[in-house]
């Protein structure tokens, strides 16, 4: 099976052969961010992750310190279930639970998608983890990883996919998270953490798991 990363390397290569131009202006925007350091202010090795309480699809209110009684916790922020690389990145996490839950712990997706009837219908609902929503991005501010997306690509998911953000999150129509992943253990504190402003690259999930073995 391919890695991750062989996955999502594919995929941008597609997206360059099918639309250079736009490809290029994301390059640009991710090397303005870099240079700005944004994501540099996420929660860091050592630091103690703030508890929330966020719904799922059934509007069931889920805290993490609930989780955390159970074990340790993967806390992965995605953008939403349109975007194509967080699709590729939760399919080989999917592919991975069994081995994550041997560990035992749990994986909880974030996004800032609306829990409603048709967030259930779609693919990431449907895998084997737990998905939350996080309307207004405040946990992804806690976390240090909600991003004020450029306009560049705010138009591009306008007229290019004709997504109406504002309606898939429930009014937030600029603020999207990091593509980050936290390990955290029963303390709260984190282990591990893979952070990249350029939401085409995502954390190996082998990766997830070796760190996984460190703690436990």
């Amino acid at each position: 099976m391919k890695t991750l990363k062989e996955q999502t390397d594919a995929k941008i290569a597609a997206g360059r052969k099918a639309k250079p131009d736009f490809m290029e202006g994301v390059d640009a925007i991710i090397n303005k961010a870099k240079a700005f350091q944004q994501g540099a202010d996420a929660l860091k090795l050592g630091e103690k992750a703030v508890n929330f309480e966020l719904p799922n699809p059934q509007g069931k209110l889920i805290s993490l310190s609930s989780l955390l009684e159970k074990g340790p916790v993967i806390v992965t922020f995605y953008r939403g279930s349109w975007c194509p690389y967080c699709n590729l990145q939760l399919r080989a996490l999917q592919a991975k639970l069994a081995d994550i839950h041997k560990l035992g712990a749990t994986l909880v997706a974030i996004s800032p998608e609306v829990p409603d009837e048709s967030m259930t219908e779609n693919e990431i609902n449907n895998m084997e983890f737990m998905v939350l929503s996080d309307q207004d991005a405040k946990v992804a501010s806690q976390f240090g990883v909600a991003w004020e997306v450029p306009e560049f690509l705010l138009d591009h998911m306008r007229v290019d996919r004709q997504l109406d953000l504002k309606k898939i999150n429930n009014g937030n129509a600029s603020v999207l998270p990091i593509p980050a992943t936290f390990v955290l253990g029963t303390d709260g504190i984190v282990k591990w953490n893979y952070v990249n402003i350029d939401y085409r690259t995502r954390s190996e999930p082998d990766d997830i798991i070796e760190a996984l073995k460190k703690i436990i």
